[in-house]
């Protein structure tokens, strides 16, 4: 089974331990980030998705001119653009980027958020937007001739694209949530499934959840993808030193006021259900399994990717396996020193974890007699 390593393709050198030092949209810094991920044998970023952020389908732009192998998830809010919008502009960016473009469908787990935007839609009738505008991209990109839709949200007549996009029979589609409203749209929708990193338990239930969904709608299972904040050190104490000053970097932040997490993110009591249910892990215990840490995600109320594997490239590799194991295919990673930490994990962690892929996927192949 092949494993893919996906990165953050931030336009600012800020995290929730450190103050950006420049603009929000940082051009020299956002392509120093894509190439380090690039050189390093990861194999795709991720433009993400703020509502006062700078526009993450310009940002994919200027990284896919700028890039020749590393590929593009572009995050998307169904709310901030009709789909057939939406669409043209991905099969626009994945010609630019000769077929290297992924769209990541955020459905929006927070009011006070998706409000900033004029979204005022409740939280299940977003799922099922998101799901029309996830049906509409897919027959925007297929379709040689006009079509007509007639949804709950949606509603349009006579659309064709006159762009096709480079992949084909079109770019694939990722999407993420922890609700049951979530898993049966993703399950019946989507070809890669975003999961936050929670304990093996707890990863292997969703999956199995996921997988059955897909099987009742007639469908196979998506990809799965898993997503942690990897803390390295030379040697494990080393490691937990730097988680340690890493918490303590978070809390300085929010108790002062200037984290974004303030203003995007409660920091108590959390809307989305993905949050929920890692404040909920934390509560269990700081440390699961080979190397997952849970403070980090306490101490930002539980908001995105926010679980830690701590330890040494050895430990770190062991503990991605162990998600791999599970079936888990893409694994996402972004460190608190964005750059240098990129680098780090691509040169001492995505080589041993390919590698032990490797070797296992040539352990399964039979001998011809």
């Amino acid at each position: 089974m092949p494993v893919e390593f996906l990165g953050i393709g931030a336009t600012n050198n800020g995290t929730e331990t450190d103050l950006r030092s420049g603009p929000a949209f940082d051009r020299d810094y956002t392509l120093a980030l894509a190439k380090a991920h690039e050189d390093t044998g990861w194999d795709r970023v991720l433009t993400a998705y703020g509502s006062g952020s700078p526009d993450p389908a310009q940002a994919a732009a200027l990284i896919a001119c700028n890039t020749e192998r590393l590929q593009l998830l572009l995050a998307h809010r169904p709310n901030v653009s009709y789909p057939t919008f939406a669409a043209k502009t991905v099969a626009t960016l994945d010609q630019i980027s000769g077929g290297r473009l992924t769209l990541h469908v955020i459905t929006g787990g927070n009011d006070h958020e998706q409000q900033r935007e004029g979204d005022t839609l409740p939280k299940d009738q977003r799922y099922a937007r998101t799901r029309e505008a996830i049906q509409i991209y897919k027959k925007a990109w297929t379709s040689r001739e006009p079509f007509d839709f007639h949804g709950e949200h949606y509603d349009f007549s006579d659309f064709v694209l006159d762009v096709e996009p480079a992949q084909q029979p079109r770019p694939q589609i990722s999407f993420g949530g922890s609700s049951a409203a979530a898993y049966r749209v993703g399950a019946e929708e989507a070809d890669i499934y975003a999961l936050w990193g929670e304990p093996l338990a707890g990863t292997a239930e969703q999956i199995a959840t996921i997988t059955k969904l897909a099987a009742d709608a007639g469908r196979p299972a998506p990809k799965f993808q898993v997503a942690f904040r990897p803390i390295l050190g030379r040697t494990e104490d080393e490691a937990w030193e730097k988680a340690y000053a890493t918490v303590a970097g978070i809390q300085d932040r929010t108790q002062n006021g200037t984290s974004q997490l303030t203003r995007r993110h409660k920091l108590n009591d959390p809307e989305n259900a993905g949050s929920q249910r890692l404040l909920e892990v934390a509560a269990q215990g700081e440390r699961f399994d080979r190397a997952l840490w849970t403070v980090t995600a306490k101490a930002t109320g539980g908001a995105g990717n926010s679980t830690t594997l701590v330890g040494t490239p050895e430990t770190v590799a062991a503990a991605l396996l162990d998600y791999y194991d599970l079936g888990v295919e893409i694994l996402s990673a972004r460190g608190y020193n964005l750059l240098e930490d990129a680098k780090e994990f691509g040169r001492e962690v995505i080589p041993l974890v390919r590698a032990e892929v490797a070797r296992r996927d040539a352990a399964r192949v039979p001998v011809p007699v």
